[in-house]
């Protein structure tokens, strides 16, 4: 005989009953994980999109975040340690979001039911974040290692000789798609959930929609123009693949790979 699961409850001193806080608490980590996540990405789509203003300003926000400005000489392992505690967040936040995933097709087709049924606009949003969310899994955890093991090569030469003469810009493509309509539905859910930004009425939540779409299609522009500059760049560098940028003005130290 079937039997239906219910949320753990415990007995009170009273002996009243109480819900068990656990999954509560897990999903306000999902929702914490998830909101600084869709957050880093954008700020780290507009660092990366500096190559639209220059290679010397791309080459300058790389060392940045190598300490060269403060240290005098980069450390490209400061650049690991950013990627490492991102992957923590990653991982984190995936495993939780795997509770919410349907764990048998029995689910999985209860669920697809009951989505053509309501035809709610939000359990929709819900789907395309699942999906987008499984892709990533392994789009974004092979950029994610790529950046691990080889933090100095981040540069203008560096990073399009990656996307070209690497041939890894249809990841780039299909990543930048998958992660920029992930974390918009995912940071307009999480505002819902929590109930922020006047999501609670229909008419706010009518106005986060439209926010999420905006922004959304915002940084697909944005990623898709930068994406097109490190391929020109990689294309003209093609037969010097492997030499670093060296700014004309702001020489380096020597021995300092740019």
């Amino acid at each position: 005989m079937a039997t239906r699961a219910f949320p753990a409850r415990s007995q009170a001193s009273g002996g009243a009953l109480s819900l068990d806080a656990w999954p509560a608490r897990l999903d306000l980590l999902q929702s914490a994980t998830g909101l600084a996540l869709g957050l880093f990405m954008w700020v780290h789509m507009l660092f990366v999109a500096s190559i639209l203003l220059g290679k010397d300003a791309m080459w300058s926000v790389a060392r940045f975040f190598e300490g060269y400005f403060l240290f005098g000489r980069s450390y490209p392992g400061i650049v690991a340690a950013l990627v490492a505690a991102v992957i923590v967040l990653f991982v984190a936040h995936a495993a939780l979001a795997l509770r919410k995933l349907p764990s048998s097709a029995r689910q999985y087709r209860a669920f697809r039911e009951h989505q053509g049924a309501m035809r709610h606009a939000d359990t929709r949003l819900w789907w395309w974040q699942a999906a987008t969310g499984f892709a990533l899994f392994f789009l974004a955890s092979t950029h994610l290692y790529t950046m691990l093991v080889n933090p100095e090569a981040i540069g203008p030469y560096a990073s399009s000789d990656r996307v070209w003469s690497g041939r890894l810009w249809p990841l780039y493509l299909l990543l930048l798609l998958v992660v920029e309509i992930h974390a918009g539905i995912g940071l307009y859910r999480v505002a819902v959930k929590w109930g922020w930004l006047g999501s609670a009425a229909p008419a706010g939540r009518r106005r986060l929609r439209g926010l999420k779409t905006g922004l959304t299609a915002f940084f697909l522009a944005l990623g898709l123009l930068t994406l097109a500059a490190y391929m020109r760049i990689g294309f003209e560098h093609r037969d010097r693949a492997g030499e670093r940028y060296q700014p004309p003005v702001l020489v380096a130290p020597p021995g300092h790979p740019s």
